[in-house]
């Protein structure tokens, strides 16, 4: 990163997109705390990131953090249930049992709870990954490349689920793809190129997207 300066409102959808090594995953992991910044800072939900001892990041990203990665990262060994269940457990609080049933009906996998992610399709675990980020009901999730590895129907599913969290729940949403179509979910579109943003796009389609897209790889 060279020279960042960005905010992302409550509530907003973001995708963030750019040539392979522009700065996307770094980015999105500076914003996460996943990464410590050299210089500047991060604020999250009010927090300053850049300046909490490790013990108090780490509580940090637990409570404000969701991350939905493009490999699931799913445990093997535990249901998908579990799985879901995964970080309240490691935080010792009680599971919302309201807030439970609505993401499982809402992603559409309450028929798959006691699956263990190799009985489960592609979209089914990324739709689990999905489930167990916003069980905690973070400020903000970042999303990896969530529809990378989906096919497009299962792709869609999700790109909509997380333009309804967006829209109806409230929460931020920071996505990084290079897939024009599932920016076009987004309410902006951040363009990145050598560390910089080069371009800012407001309610973006396929096509502006991918036009901007083309002119950076040009």
């Amino acid at each position: 990163m060279d020279g960042v300066s960005v905010g992302f409102g409550r509530g907003s959808f973001s995708a963030i997109m750019g040539p392979s090594g522009s700065g996307k995953s770094t980015l999105m992991h500076c914003l996460a705390g996943l990464d410590r910044i050299t210089s500047g800072s991060v604020f999250l939900a009010g927090t300053e990131l850049s300046s909490l001892p490790d013990k108090q990041l780490t509580r940090a990203r637990r409570d404000q953090v969701g991350f939905i990665f493009q490999s699931f990262n799913l445990l093997p060994t535990l249901t998908a249930k579990q799985n879901i269940l995964l970080p309240l457990d490691l935080a010792g609080v009680k599971p919302d049992a309201e807030l439970f049933t609505t993401l499982v009906d809402g992603l559409g996998i309450a028929d798959r709870l006691t699956h263990r992610p190799s009985e489960l399709s592609g979209g089914q675990q990324q739709r689990v990954a999905c489930a167990r980020a916003m069980i905690t009901r973070p400020s903000v999730v970042f999303a990896d490349e969530p529809t990378g590895a989906l096919d497009s129907k299962s792709g869609t599913a999700l790109l909509d689920y997380l333009r309804h969290c967006a829209t109806d729940l409230g929460q931020t949403i920071i996505m990084v793809t290079h897939d024009a179509r599932a920016a076009s979910y987004a309410d902006r579109v951040l363009m990145l190129l050598d560390g910089h943003i080069v371009d800012d796009i407001a309610s973006p389609t396929a096509e502006s997207v991918s036009a901007a897209m083309a002119s950076l790889e040009a």
